[in-house]
């Protein structure tokens, strides 16, 4: 198992919005974590970066209790967050932007390596590596977001709705990639609302309404499963 989270409650001042979940993702495995709006999924993905303190629970991960680890260190151990709204900085280059994911030490050692790989799996990049980030699609800038993710050498590579805003053709692409990412041996906890788009991509999925975890398993088990369609549609 490479993420562990047990039993974790998260408040936001006086106001919680998490409580007692559990969820895990094992090495190399793609793992989907649904959701209305509001039910905790992008909170779920801030607690394990440590942008969001969780009160009771643990985290581990690679099997080291992370729960008091810092943000900065779970990303040298690790752990790479691709925020919402892919979030690249749009007055830098696209190489400019890949760079600033290789920051700590050990993600510098390998940055020409890893540029290497990261050009391999999205081409595109290559072909645009001097061109400012703001001047490229919203499917482009997505691959800027997660490919700047791949720089700091995650284990787990954590993205915050990948398709939001995407054209069809864009999201198909996309899905290869993430394959191709789990095919390299790095695991992938991401959080999306179409739901059969997820569980077509992923391992198992993880399903919460209002903070509360309320169903989990493998996703063939989960995509006609009359529970989430209730979470999603009522009754």
């Amino acid at each position: 198992m490479l993420l562990d989270i047990k039993n974790i409650d998260v408040l936001y001042d006086d106001f919680q919005v998490i409580w007692d979940v559990s969820i895990n993702v094992n090495k190399g495995e793609m793992v989907a974590l649904l959701g209305p709006n509001g039910s905790g999924k992008s909170t779920i993905l801030n607690t394990v970066s440590n942008l969001v303190h969780h009160k009771n629970g643990s985290i581990h991960f690679n099997n080291t209790l992370i729960s008091d680890v810092p943000t900065h260190k779970r990303t040298e151990l690790g752990i790479s967050h691709v925020l919402e709204r892919r979030r690249v900085f749009p007055h830098l280059t696209v190489m400019q932007n890949l760079s600033l994911g290789a920051w700590h030490p050990k993600a510098k050692e390998q940055l020409s390596n890893s540029l290497s790989k990261i050009y391999k799996i999205f081409p595109k990049l290559e072909v645009r590596s001097n061109q400012l980030a703001r001047t490229m699609s919203g499917g482009e800038q997505q691959m800027l977001a997660i490919a700047r993710g791949m720089m700091g050498l995650p284990k787990l590579l954590m993205v915050d709705e990948p398709f939001l805003g995407l054209s069809p053709m864009v999201m198909k692409d996309l899905i290869k990639i993430f394959k191709n990412i789990v095919s390299e041996g790095i695991s992938i906890l991401f959080v999306e609302q179409n739901v059969r788009l997820a569980l077509s991509m992923a391992d198992r999925g993880y399903v919460l309404e209002s903070g509360r975890l309320v169903i989990d398993g493998k996703s063939n088990d989960l995509i006609d499963n009359k529970k989430v369609t209730k979470v999603f549609l009522g009754n």
